[in-house]
């Protein structure tokens, strides 16, 4: 049977994420998704099969499915993965940099350099992940997750530079999504970047980080304050009704 055909055992859990907290069951689906991205590496997302996934990893076909409801659902895997190791290694980054464009950088060049080993089959991913529909979207609610670390982190990149404490309140409340949906313009010219070690998009980052931290910073100055709560009313009106808030039960 192929994967077409195969039934998806784990659909009942949303996301195909809803497993038991044991060590055992963790290393299990840990294992499953690894492999699953070396295959995906070595022969393409289109040509890997669940049955491949699942023969490679040592494990049966319906423990697979348990664990991941598709091979689709790999994409929500990889996206929580990829979020926590961009995290770790950006907060490295930063400790003891105050300047906050500089954290602003540090935090999107981390993105870049984590994301690098799997650039090679990204566009793959973006099918499916582009889909509004789709619940493995990164502005999905069952994505909340994955989203609501990343932009924690952006949370820090602020809270730890030496603009925190002269932005108005309300800015630095919605600032954190903001700088996230930064992110995913980069990571959207990352996916379609054909240059070596997508050297366009690393160039992109070190183009617009400076002008985004100017932005920001002449925000706090009264003059600019109409601007400034215009644009804060678009954002809140149009853009974040747009990405899920929560998870689904």
């Amino acid at each position: 049977m192929d994967d077409a055909t195969e039934p998806a055992r784990a659909s009942e859990l949303p996301g195909g994420r809803a497993l038991p907290k044991t060590d055992k069951s963790e290393q299990t689906r840990a294992l499953i998704l690894e492999t699953a991205m070396r295959l995906f590496k070595e022969r393409g997302y289109d040509k890997t099969t669940m049955r491949a996934i699942a023969a490679e990893a040592g494990v049966s076909v319906g423990n697979a499915y348990y664990y991941f409801a598709s091979k689709e659902f790999l994409i929500q895997g990889f996206y929580d993965q990829m979020t926590h190791a961009h995290a770790a290694d950006a907060r490295s980054r930063m400790a003891g940099k105050k300047d906050f464009a500089e954290r602003l950088g540090i935090a999107l060049d981390s993105w870049v350099d984590c994301a690098a080993e799997y650039h090679g089959f990204a566009s793959q991913f973006f099918r499916t992940a582009a889909d509004p529909t789709s619940s493995l979207s990164p502005f999905s609610n069952e994505s909340h997750p994955a989203r609501a670390t990343a932009v924690e982190l952006f949370h820090e990149v602020l809270n730890g530079s030496d603009l925190a404490p002269k932005l108005d309140a309300e800015l630095a409340d919605l600032l954190p999504e903001l700088l996230w949906l930064h992110l995913m313009v980069v990571v959207l010219y990352w996916v379609f970047d054909r240059t070596p070690d997508t050297e366009r998009t690393r160039e992109f980052v070190t183009r617009s980080t400076p002008m985004a931290a100017r932005v920001i910073n002449l925000s706090r100055y009264r003059v600019f304050r109409p601007i400034v709560r215009d644009a804060k009313s678009l954002i809140q009106d149009f853009i974040l009704p747009t990405i899920g808030r929560t998870a689904k039960p």
